[in-house]
């Protein structure tokens, strides 16, 4: 059909042109492709340069029913915008039918994070000598002390960590490199789980296998596994936080920037391309120093006496 040759050239030029990573090359298919779906089931699709305002409309309204968040919305009509602009641009169609349609306004909430005495009982909750334990530990070292995504840290590979220097190699988003540091802890954890329990699980299997952090079947975790294992880190403690994927990831950065760490440095050790995506992060710690601000100050309250010239 001719819409999927469209929708592939598309996604070629977004890995090609673009340099996309594979998962936002996905995101962007899905995307469209739920139009395309939404378009067959409600009468047919007849291509992508037949697509006019009511049609686009429909599809909006879809949505809301769907009671899609402003976020998913806003995703979608980007990734669609996304197509039309290349499809302009190659001569396939004419004009951008998403053009005129108003989104929601996205509110940026604050990344959630865990504060440093709440790390340090992540930390407490794995501390055992168990095989499974210490590599927990040693996961939990590497996303804390680095920073770096859950699917990053499911594509390191051994070659990637230099302890040397204390760095390592990682493959960003974009197909775009960069070093992060660890420190002595994390190399500390990082050296137990490598000389020992990651030969036993890499063993199961008998095969050289480059990932760092490996399953009980001798299988890279995915982050999907990652994402069960900080699950199960946290009912370990007392900690009544709900943990999602980059909450650690989230709590490096605002504890760089507590402790007074410039923000291009942050920028470069998260990997963000543009510094307005760090710079949630310093509205994090800003309220932060508020929150202690009106709780500590002694000149807050209005029962304290006040001072004599």
């Amino acid at each position: 059909m001719e819409e999927i040759k469209e929708l592939d050239q598309f996604i070629q030029y977004l890995r090609t042109e673009r340099q996309y990573s594979v998962q936002t090359q996905k995101a962007y298919r899905r995307d469209i492709q739920a139009f395309v779906d939404f378009m067959e089931d409600s009468g047919g699709f007849n291509g992508f340069a037949q697509v006019d305002a009511v049609a686009v409309s429909s599809y909006v309204s879809y949505m809301n029913e769907k009671q899609y968040s402003p976020a998913t919305t806003s995703r979608k009509l980007s990734s669609l915008r996304g197509l039309y602009k290349f499809l302009m641009k190659i001569g396939a169609a004419k004009e951008d039918p998403f053009a005129l349609v108003e989104t929601k306004k996205v509110h940026n909430h604050l990344p959630q994070f865990f504060f440093e005495p709440e790390i340090e009982a992540l930390f407490k909750a794995v501390s055992g000598d168990e095989p499974l334990t210490i590599r927990n530990r040693a996961l939990l070292e590497v996303l804390y002390d680095t920073g770096i995504r859950v699917s990053e840290c499911a594509n390191l590979t051994l070659k990637q960590i230099d302890f040397n220097v204390g760095a390592m190699l990682i493959h960003g988003k974009g197909d775009k490199d960069r070093y992060v540091v660890f420190g002595q802890r994390c190399a500390k954890a990082l050296h137990r789980y490598l000389d020992t329990v990651r030969m036993e699980l890499a063993g199961v299997r008998g095969l050289v296998e480059p990932h760092v952090f490996l399953n009980q079947h001798g299988k890279p975790l995915t982050p999907r596994g990652i994402e069960y294992i900080l699950d199960q880190v946290i009912k370990q403690t007392s900690l009544t936080a709900k943990i999602h994927p980059h909450m650690l990831r989230h709590s490096f950065a605002t504890h760089m920037l507590d402790h007074g760490a410039d923000l291009r440095t942050v920028q470069e050790l998260l990997g963000h391309s543009s510094l307005s995506t760090t710079q949630i992060y310093t509205h994090v710690t800003t309220e932060h120093l508020v929150n202690d601000y009106m709780k500590y100050f002694p000149g807050h309250h209005d029962d304290t006496p006040s001072h004599s010239d």
